[in-house]
């Protein structure tokens, strides 16, 4: 019975990846609008989930040392990623897709993994509890996956195939939760993609969409995307003190 709730939720949480299909009904301007905004507010997040969730629940795992060597090691390794694969400088007319793209789908994949493995844990200490976890987690992935298709289509991925792509990133959920429920996952190996996955959201955030957020040189709507960057950051914020 456990599994059957544990397989719910899981699959609950991979559907909200779907939730950028909402765009499929505006008006082009009104969605381009929509996407620098959810790209403000992403990127906000994105920096303040992987200081106040991921890195903190990591410095209560491992010495603080360990910690950011492995964030690091993230940070360093996305970088590497996109270097090898020479898309990050896309000149126009020379390439389709931003390695944004990829490299949120990466990061979002290992944060989904993690949540499973959260989501399954918590079921295996008690029913209650899980649906709990799995409410949290839903209220944080809502917006969060609005922001990662707006910043999949911002980098050049048609809607279709960004959601797509999303839900496949985000069913890694399940993955995460088969894997703890079956084989009791070890909980070193998920505390080690904490910090991993903090330096990878750390590095989008910083050279990918804060960046973008530059090139607006309207100052009204420059404005208005910084305050949407420090909405996401504090709705971050927000989640961690209620799951405190």
């Amino acid at each position: 019975m456990v599994l059957l709730y544990i397989l719910l939720a899981a699959f609950i949480d991979s559907l909200l990846a779907l939730v950028g299909a909402l765009s499929l009904f505006l008006k082009k301007n009104v969605f381009e609008k929509l996407i620098f905004a959810l790209v403000a507010f992403s990127a906000g997040a994105l920096l303040s989930g992987a200081f106040f969730h991921m890195l903190a629940e990591s410095l209560e795992k491992m010495p603080s040392t360990q910690a950011f060597a492995i964030l690091f090691i993230g940070f360093c390794l996305f970088f590497i990623i996109e270097r090898i694969l020479h898309w990050h400088h896309c000149h126009e007319g020379l390439c389709r897709v931003h390695p944004v793209s990829w490299l949120i789908l990466l990061g979002d994949g290992i944060h989904n993994f993690i949540d499973g493995a959260v989501i399954a844990a918590s079921f295996m200490m008690s029913v209650p509890f899980g649906i709990i976890t799995t409410l949290l987690i839903i209220a944080h992935e809502v917006p969060q996956e609005l922001g990662d298709f707006a910043v999949l289509v911002y980098s050049g991925m048609g809607r279709t195939k960004a959601l797509l792509f999303n839900f496949i990133s985000q069913a890694t959920c399940v993955a995460g939760a088969l894997l703890t429920y079956f084989f009791f996952l070890d909980s070193s190996f998920v505390v080690f993609l904490l910090p991993f996955a903090a330096g990878g959201f750390i590095y989008i955030a910083a050279s990918d969409l804060i960046p973008e957020l530059h090139k607006e040189e309207n100052l009204k709507r420059s404005f208005l995307s910084f305050l949407l960057f420090l909405f996401g950051s504090g709705f971050m914020l927000a989640m961690k003190l209620l799951l405190e």
